[in-house]
């Protein structure tokens, strides 16, 4: 073992990135870029830890993948270093960005070879073109361009950013102590994803997988007299509602479980807890967009889903068209791929009663297809 941390850094909001699926959960085959990009590092053996800094609603998600030490982030690239940081206990660090995605292993090797020479080494690139400085033209050969992992020895470091001043880089903060840098060779592999073209500049992503994942989900909810009932949103004609937390949309609620069942993510009561006092009475449609737009930010598409509603009363036939439109606008597909199916339970059991409604639902997820959303802006 090198003595070494491995700290990679993702809790960026990926704004520059303009997509609505974050890069870091973007799909190379099967897999996350995030955790493809860990197992890289981690298949060198270079590291006693690894360490992921990620935003407060990706981490517990994350944790589902692998057994890594998951740390939040902060407002900042260098917020987020201090807290990973924190967790740090080895005498180097290296620190780099999941954005990339590619570098190869033979630059890292050349990174901590050169442990000794400096408090931080930093790989780089010569600039090839001709630069100006407004209008002047600057000497391209006493210019570098900078890039990461960087290594740095973690006592130092930790003294660096002890600091209100910001730094764009482990170097730069590090150079502030008056402090040496070492330059190593870098490598064209190692460009940053920043926007989605850059995908093509980086061989080691694959395309996403075209798998196709199902979940499903089931709920249930008595009838509580004088509450309006919702069902997939709609307001429905009867006398009484059902006795729930939220508004008690028993169909959402059960599409829900359905949609974080195929995407791997828990279930409602994780997400939407019915002891948290913000979400009594809430709108089930909004705890659904909720849910869509995590889904979608996760690197998922929604597929189809097939729902069925049991339910002696109220009768649901004149309703279901609208169910559809209403469902088919929050989960953003053709309202032809949302299928809802009503039936009885032939007067037995609860249903049968007419006390309540089960819903049972069916939802197929796919992953987000990068690949042709590049090919289809540049048609």
């Amino acid at each position: 073992m090198s003595q070494t941390t491995l700290v990679l850094l993702g809790a960026g909001s990926s704004s520059r990135f303009k997509s609505r699926v974050k890069k870091q959960w973007l799909y190379s085959g099967e897999v996350p870029l995030w955790l493809q990009v860990a197992q890289h590092f981690e298949g060198m053996g270079l590291f006693e830890k690894i360490i992921i800094v990620s935003s407060s609603q990706e981490i517990h998600y994350m944790k589902h993948f692998a057994d890594y030490t998951f740390i939040e982030g902060g407002d900042s690239r260098q917020a987020s270093l201090s807290n990973a940081l924190s967790h740090v206990n080895s005498s180097y660090v290296m620190v780099s960005d999941i954005a990339r995605c590619c570098i190869p292993e033979t630059m890292i090797q050349r990174i901590l070879h050169a442990k000794n020479e400096a408090a931080c080494i930093v790989p780089t690139l010569p600039v090839t073109d001709t630069l100006y400085m407004e209008n002047t033209p600057i000497d391209r050969e006493k210019v570098k361009i900078i890039q990461t992992p960087q290594l740095s020895r973690t006592k130092t470091l930790k003294q660096a950013l002890d600091t209100e001043i910001l730094f764009t880089d482990e170097s730069s903060a590090i150079a502030s102590l008056g402090q040496q840098i070492h330059f190593v060779e870098g490598s064209p592999l190692a460009h940053k994803l920043t926007t989605l073209d850059d995908l093509l500049k980086l061989p080691c992503i694959q395309a996403p997988s075209s798998r196709t994942l199902t979940g499903y989900g089931i709920d249930i909810h008595p009838f509580e007299t004088g509450k309006e009932m919702k069902l997939c949103g709609v307001t429905i004609d009867a006398e009484y509602g059902f006795k729930a937390h939220s508004d008690g949309d028993v169909a959402i609620h059960a599409l829900i479980d359905a949609l974080l069942g195929a995407a791997g993510m828990g279930d409602i009561g994780e997400l939407y807890p019915d002891t948290e006092p913000v979400f009594a009475g809430a709108d089930s449609t909004k705890l659904l967009e909720d849910t869509v737009e995590r889904i979608s930010s996760f690197g998922f598409e929604i597929g189809n889903i097939d729902m069925t509603i049991m339910a002696e009363a109220p009768k649901l036939l004149p309703y279901k068209a609208i169910m559809r439109t209403t469902l088919a606008s929050i989960l953003g597909i053709p309202s032809n791929r949302i299928n809802i199916k009503a039936t009885t339970a032939e007067k037995l059991g609860f249903v049968g009663r007419k006390e309540g409604v089960t819903v049972h639902a069916v939802a197929n997820l796919n992953y987000f297809n990068w690949k042709k959303s590049i090919n289809g802006r540049k048609t």
